[in-house]
């Protein structure tokens, strides 16, 4: 599985994604400090529901790779973020087998359920960027960590993440990043009861990650076609600690009955925020 697009002079010195190439450039020239950055500009991630990734823009010097390690039931891995860096985890399905298992003979036992798998990148930068995707807005990040999920997207579509600094001599987003600090005594292992927040589909991001963080889940996005305006909510699915019912919806469909208003959450796997595309 092809992880990474690069530039076509450093093509020959590819190695393995943990290699810092990114980091220093094709001349090994050191990428700015965050201590001592110039502008950070923009930098983008398209991949699809099979990985794929490819990055570009004109700052993409200052993205390293972090690694690739499956998603265990769902749960979300616990990549390590140094305090000014921004960590960015798209979740995909692993690279297909179907060339490979055209090269062998047919079998008749079935092949393990799959899972998905993340990728993660560490973008070197203190100042705000504003994280858009597929063109919407989702939020402004420092120091912080920004998730994406295409394994619900069909096959040959492509979600595409954009980080960009502030434009036009403005120093970006006042407000600082979002408190945890009621968060931190919790185990983020073991499941708890939590009222579901009241979100209906079409409202916008900022007002559904705002109630959202109050349950002290990681969060990850995921875009859908919709009727809905482009950008807003579509749904969301919150993660129980439940194995016959892994996740419940809001808002619920007219197919679907309606949610336990406190029910069990599993912290370990996020929930997920789908978009209208």
């Amino acid at each position: 599985m092809h992880l990474m697009h690069m530039h076509p002079i450093c093509a020959a010195g590819a190695g393995a994604l943990t290699t810092v190439l990114l980091a220093t450039g094709c001349d090994g020239a050191p990428a700015d400090s965050a201590s001592g950055e110039k502008a950070f500009s923009a930098v983008g991630f398209t991949f699809g529901a099979r990985g794929d990734i490819a990055i570009h823009g004109a700052s993409r010097a200052a993205v390293t790779p972090a690694g690739t390690h499956p998603a265990t039931a769902g749960r979300a891995y616990r990549f390590a973020r140094p305090g000014d860096r921004l960590l960015v985890v798209l979740r995909h399905w692993p690279e297909s087998r179907t060339k490979r298992i055209s090269l062998e003979r047919p079998t008749r036992q079935l092949p393990p359920e799959e899972q998905p798998v993340e990728t993660g990148f560490l973008v070197d930068t203190v100042s705000w960027v504003r994280a858009g995707l597929d063109g919407h807005h989702l939020q402004w990040l420092r120091r912080d960590t920004i998730r994406v999920d295409a394994t619900g997207t069909a096959p040959g579509d492509l979600t595409r993440l954009t980080l960009s600094g502030p434009h036009g001599g403005g120093p970006g987003q006042r407000v600082p990043p979002p408190t945890t600090h009621a968060c931190t005594h919790l185990d983020p292992d073991t499941p708890r009861r939590a009222t579901l927040p009241d979100i209906e589909r079409g409202t916008d991001v900022t007002s559904a990650l705002t109630r959202l963080r109050a349950l002290c889940l990681n969060i990850q996005y995921a875009t859908t076609p919709g009727t809905t305006h482009p950008g807003t909510v579509h749904q969301i699915l919150l993660p129980l600690a439940d194995r016959h019912t892994p996740s419940t919806a809001i808002p619920t469909d007219h197919t679907t009955p309606l949610p336990n208003a406190q029910p069990l959450l599993d912290p370990s796997r996020p929930a997920t925020l789908i978009l209208t595309r």
